[in-house]
């Protein structure tokens, strides 16, 4: 996780990472789509109340915490081919730009980082709501999706199919839903 040091004046929220999800979709074999989840996520978003549009969000994935319910396609996943979790250990996202927002939804733009390579990236998110926890902590629930290629990310492994076509698809749906605990 980074170490930067936060801004002034911005209230700090660590991710909870036991209720919070981080998943994506691709197509497989341009018929079906396999869906998949990171188990272990762990980060910070930074807020200012007076200013919805002031945010830091640093968040870390462990890229060798991919499940997609079948232990022979993740191994492939983590190998060389694909995520080569042995030299890129990590994904991250850093954001810091809030535009749009209206009511409960903004965008968030920022830096993801997959496979070493840093690409900007912008999410749709939704603000679930807030509310204390049993134990009085302040808890906020967001949701957010984008879609990426993984091409762009260095991650390019494929394999064409005989009647034409290909193994895997590029564009992949990535869907979060965060639950943050005041700091």
């Amino acid at each position: 996780m980074s170490t930067a040091t936060p801004t002034p004046g911005l209230t700090t929220w660590k991710i909870d990472p036991a209720h919070s999800h981080v998943e994506f979709a691709v197509r497989h074999l341009m018929i079906s789509t396999v869906k998949g989840r990171f188990g272990a996520v762990e980060g910070t978003v930074r807020t200012d109340e007076s200013n919805p549009t002031k945010a830091e969000v640093d968040v870390t994935i462990d890229a060798g915490s991919i499940d997609t319910h079948e232990a022979q396609r993740d191994t492939h996943l983590k190998s060389a081919d694909f995520f080569d979790v042995e030299k890129f250990p990590t994904i991250t996202f850093r954001g810091n730009r809030v535009t749009g927002a209206t009511g409960d939804r903004f965008t968030l733009t920022g830096a993801l980082t997959i496979h070493g390579v840093t690409r900007d990236v912008t999410l749709e998110a939704t603000s679930e709501g807030r509310g204390k926890d049993p134990w009085g902590g302040d808890r906020a629930g967001y949701s957010a999706t984008t879609k990426v290629k993984r091409s762009e990310f260095g991650l390019v492994w494929n394999q064409v199919l005989e009647a034409g076509g290909i193994a895997v698809g590029d564009e992949i749906k990535i869907s979060l839903d965060v639950e943050l605990v005041k700091q």
